[in-house]
């Protein structure tokens, strides 16, 4: 496989994931963003919404209405710098929201016989655990 083609495959994947995930509202490029963010508060605790736009290239506005969304949500926590009252650091909250758990209770499965066209139940399988090992395997390490 060569880089384009990752590329291509990590776009397709991104199309299933997003046509499995519930409308809140906020579109496939709005579900795109508040995962974006709670992924990067969840590998850099103590970010600000400025470093978190600043690491994914995203408007900080756009970024700053997705942590909205992921703290309405009780997702996320925001908090003052002790060291600089006019700054809010963002974490991960200390328990599953309900929306994280109502989000991880989806299956993939019929996005993906939607995106396969149908194919048989056996592949599906298979799809299903490949990219459950792939995930596991391509889980971020700690720095």
């Amino acid at each position: 496989m060569d880089p384009m083609e990752l590329f291509l495959l990590g776009r397709r994947l991104m199309k299933i994931a997003e046509s499995a995930l519930p409308d809140v509202g906020a579109g496939p490029a709005g579900n795109r963003t508040t995962l974006l963010a709670a992924s990067e508060i969840a590998g850099n605790p103590g970010s600000t919404v400025g470093e978190i736009a600043a690491r994914s290239g995203l408007p900080q506005s756009a970024i700053s209405q997705a942590v909205a969304r992921l703290v309405k949500a009780g997702s996320v926590v925001s908090e003052p710098d002790p060291a600089d009252g006019r700054r809010t650091l963002l974490r991960q909250a200390g328990e599953t929201s309900e929306r994280v758990a109502e989000i991880r209770a989806i299956s993939i499965r019929p996005a993906l016989e939607a995106f396969t066209g149908g194919v048989d139940a056996a592949s599906l399988d298979a799809i299903e655990g490949a990219l459950r090992q792939l995930s596991t395997a391509l889980r971020p390490r700690e720095r």
